[in-house]
């Protein structure tokens, strides 16, 4: 039992020395240890403040737990800002004066770091800040500045990529008037514009504006066209915003709200009635990896609080801010009793000219930059003074909780539905598809993508071909729409490199019919009513005043068709329509008359005059379309004498009875019309023209609109693929290969020149005439000469008569000669039988010649020699003849 009791008391005896000179050796440590002075600048009375100063005195507890054998030890003297600008800067003077920190973290706000990052700069004190984030605070210009959070540069090629994989073009950003908040925004424009989405509105709130303030922007912005909406603001304004933002309902479906990191880092501590508030919210933010050390530091926040908080991303920044610092102020070996080489001589405690310089300040902020570990944050390595770019997590807010959708990565620029650092698989954030995302519940409790495009479509029953809108009971009362114009228009949307949500709306009243021509459909973009028209709309000047036009699907121009029974062409009398009694007016206006009307005649009229003259009382036109303005002001048609006509029947029956009958001779249209139009009817019309170009159907949207050049890209793409196109015309245009009376389909169509038949009615004039003319010659022919016959006996026959009236005729030139008037003075015998229409005789006429040869002289000689010759052969010649007969 003795020997038991010794060693019973031996065991005793060593566990107490042991235990005394475990205590005694650390107090002796302690004593050797270092204690570096910190100061922490806080806005104690906000969540952040009071969040941030509680994981970073966890911070300090757990660095040394598991670094006890490190030399140094921080102390932290920690000062409330009082969410002030001039409070932060005096905290972090007084820290350095009277404290003599030898580095400050914080403080937390971008508009008190800038100010606090130039006092670090002057003193040479480094300022580690974990939550301001401000695009204005580089370190590049503040070097004693140092970002131990990702600045906003980082989340804006993914709030670029998020806004592009929805098809969004227009985003109105909500951001607080100050640094931080217009900081990113400028960044945001920039970004946005390469990928063609545009603000077209920008909402600034500043941090102190009432409840009343931002109802009335909120109205303003209700109002507006867009309904996607990006929000760029702290906690405390952010939080107020969407309260005020549900009472005003615009939670509701249709609406879609994007918040940035500096908003969605911060939901843990935001209360329940805030929350409630941003159902369906999409936010983005830094990603933070699940690991072991995150989930045991989130059961000892809850046991050691007693709000029950999950991990918070700033805390996290605060967290890993503090074991950054500890390691850098091991590394440089700071000492406890180092000092500012400069002393404050000054009584002032706040004196800023005789601040001093910190001794080892440049030493620490070196050390500090180059140190890099893992944390609670994720992977914490400093680039140029920044903490480098981690990847975003997107996530849509759901009751109480925020699900994750979806994740973006900086260093590939890719979106993937599941986290993975190391994978290399994903889509670029530049071609992303929304597919790659999980389903968000909406604004509204809905899987619906907000902002669908409200697309607006003519519902004019006519060329349904084209456009066809049917309405049915039994479909919710949506109607069903059809036609060339849109198949096509599905066809450019499959070319479009990004999703494009819409919805087509008829442009109708709440009878279900036309609620005003195209003009007042297309003007309804300008009005908001609709984001774009698609349809049969034709790209005239005036419309491009208020909207922009996509490059044309269709062929151009106006033209006009006539009833091939009143074809002007055929009418052989055609040559007297100008001849009108407004001719024979003064002579100037006659001769421009004559010219204007004769040169329209003839085909070459410079404009379409000559259409207006052909018409009969009435012209015919398409209703609702531009044609009719067309007819009124550019070719001054009075308007009482048009009548507007809808579908192809309607322009058959028209035309069929004429204008003398309650129709008309013409109808204008456009050339698709009208081919659509001589496809069903064949050769009973024709098309004349064009009379008037135009550029054509194109797709209608909102002046300066992006996607105008997008859908025009795609039109090319749609329009140049044959047998893309040709599928789609088939579709609805194949069916007319023959026509409704049974004909060909082949249209018709002629130039407004005319033919040879057209001037028949001139040719039967100037014939008739000739033939009255010969008729009235001969008559007095034989008149004259018909006596001179008499020399044949009278037994001849009536031809031998005949034959010598023809003798006469081919002698008449002879007589007519000059020298025939003077020789009839010498010859009163043959002048005396003339004038009384008696020929001469043979006898006669032989004694003259004789007589003329021998009086005639000088160069007469020469011409009565010649005239001789003929006239005696022929006379020779026709003697033999005569004589043979007989």
């Amino acid at each position: 039992m003795s020997t038991m009791a010794n060693l019973k008391f031996l065991f005793s005896f060593i566990i107490l020395f042991l235990l005394i000179s475990a205590i005694l050796g650390g107090k002796q440590s302690m004593a050797d240890v270092n204690v570096i002075r910190v100061g922490v600048v806080l806005d104690l009375n906000s969540t952040v403040g009071e969040m941030a100063e509680s994981y970073i005195s966890m911070a300090v507890s757990d660095f040394y737990a598991v670094n006890a054998n490190y030399q140094t030890r921080l102390t932290l003297f920690t000062r409330d800002s009082k969410d002030d600008v001039v409070g932060a800067a005096c905290a972090a003077l007084d820290l350095m004066k009277n404290e003599k920190v030898h580095a400050i973290i914080g403080p937390q706000w971008s508009t008190q770091a800038k100010f606090v990052a130039n006092l670090g700069e002057k003193a040479q004190v480094p300022i580690l800040s974990f939550s301001a984030t401000s695009l204005f605070l580089s370190p590049n210009h503040s070097p004693f500045f140092i970002q131990t959070t990702q600045d906003d540069s980082g989340q804006v090629k993914a709030i670029t990529s998020l806004v592009e994989a929805y098809g969004w073009r227009e985003v109105i950003p909500i951001y607080e008037d100050t640094d931080y908040g217009n900081g990113l925004i400028l960044y945001l424009k920039d970004a946005f514009q390469e990928v063609d989405v545009r603000f077209p509105y920008r909402s600034l709130i500043h941090p102190s504006s009432k409840d009343s303030d931002i109802l009335k922007e909120l109205k303003k912005l209700k109002a507006m066209q867009s309904k996607i909406f990006l929000v760029h603001m702290t906690a405390s304004l952010g939080s107020k915003l969407f309260v005020l933002v549900k009472n005003s309902g615009m939670m509701s479906e249709g609406y879609a709200w994007i918040i940035t990191q500096g908003l969605s880092s911060l939901l843990d501590p935001i209360d329940s009635k805030i929350m409630d508030s941003m159902q369906g919210v999409l936010g983005i933010r830094p990603y933070i990896p699940i690991s072991t050390n995150v989930e045991d530091f989130e059961r000892r926040l809850a046991k050691n609080f007693t709000s029950s908080r999950k991990a918070n991303l700033f805390g996290f920044r605060a967290y890993d801010t503090i074991w950054a610092l500890a390691m850098a102020v091991e590394k440089a070996n700071i000492k406890q009793n180092s000092s500012f080489l400069k002393q404050n001589a000054s009584e002032c405690k706040v004196d800023l000219a005789t601040i001093g310089v910190s001794e080892m300040g440049p030493r620490l902020l070196n050390t500090i930059r180059s140190t890099e570990f893992k944390g609670l944050g994720g992977y914490l390595r400093l680039v140029k003074g920044q903490l480098e770019a981690s990847a975003f997590e997107i996530f849509n807010v759901i009751g109480n909780t925020e699900r994750i959708i979806g994740y973006w990565n900086p260093k590939k620029e890719r979106v993937s539905r599941e986290a993975d650092d190391n994978s290399t698989t994903g889509i670029g954030a530049y071609s992303i598809s929304k597919e790659i995302l999980k389903q968000p519940i909406w604004p509204g409790d809905t899987t619906n993508q907000p902002k669908k495009l409200r697309i607006g479509v003519p519902s004019f029953f006519g060329f349904n071909e084209f456009l066809k809108v049917e309405w049915h009971p039994d479909q919710n009362d949506k109607p069903k729409i059809s036609g060339f114009s849109i198949d096509l228009f599905h066809a450019v949307l499959d070319m479009l490199p990004f999703p494009f949500p819409h919805e087509f709306v008829p442009y109708v009243n709440q009878h279900r019919q036309s609620a005003g021509t195209y003009d007042e459909l297309l003007y309804q973009i300008k009005l908001k009513k609709f984001d774009a028209v698609v349809g049969d709309t034709t790209i005239v000047a005036n419309r491009s005043s208020y909207v922009d036009f996509t490059l044309p699907y269709s062929e151009s121009g106006v033209s006009m068709v006539v009833s091939m029974k009143d074809n002007e062409k055929k009418n052989m009398w055609i040559f007297l329509k100008p001849l009108s009694w407004d001719l024979w007016g003064k002579r100037g206006q006659q001769l421009v008359t004559i010219y204007a009307d004769h040169m329209g005649l003839y085909g070459s009229h410079p404009n379409t005059e000559l259409y207006s003259k052909l018409n009969f009382n009435v012209d015919g036109y398409h209703e609702d379309s531009f044609v009719r303005e067309l007819l009124v002001k550019q070719l001054n048609i009075n308007e009482s004498k048009l009548k507007p006509y809808r579908t192809p029947e309607e322009y058959h029956e028209a035309l069929s009875k004429g204008s003398h009958n309650g129709g008309v001779a013409v109808i204008f249209d456009e050339i698709p019309y009208i081919r659509l139009f001589l496809s069903k009817y064949g050769s009973r019309y024709a098309m004349v023209g064009p009379i008037y170009k135009t550029d054509g159907f194109g797709f209608a949207f909102p002046l300066k609109s992006p996607l105008v050049s997008y859908i025009s890209r795609a039109i090319l793409n749609v329009t140049q693929d044959k047998d893309k196109m040709t599928t789609i015309m088939r579709k609805y245009f194949a069916s007319q290969t023959t026509c409704v009376d049974g004909s060909s389909a082949e249209i018709s169509s002629y130039s407004p020149s005319l033919g040879v038949y057209s001037f028949g009615g001139l040719f039967i004039i100037v014939g008739v005439a000739s033939v009255c003319s010969l008729l009235i010659y001969v008559a007095k022919f034989l008149h004259f000469h018909w006596p001179a016959s008499n020399i044949i006996p009278t037994e001849g026959s009536f031809w031998l008569r005949l034959i010598e009236l023809v003798k006469h005729f081919d002698q008449k030139d002879l007589y007519r000669c000059p020298f025939r008037r003077n020789e009839s003075k010498l010859n009163p015998t043959i002048s005396s039988l003339e004038s009384f229409g008696a020929s001469p005789s043979i006898e006669s006429i032989d004694y003259e010649e004789k007589h003329s040869r021998a009086s005639s002289e000088g160069a007469d000689n020469v011409a009565i020699d010649e005239n001789e010759e003929i006239f005696s052969s022929r006379h020779g010649d026709t003697s033999i003849d005569v004589a043979s007969l007989l």
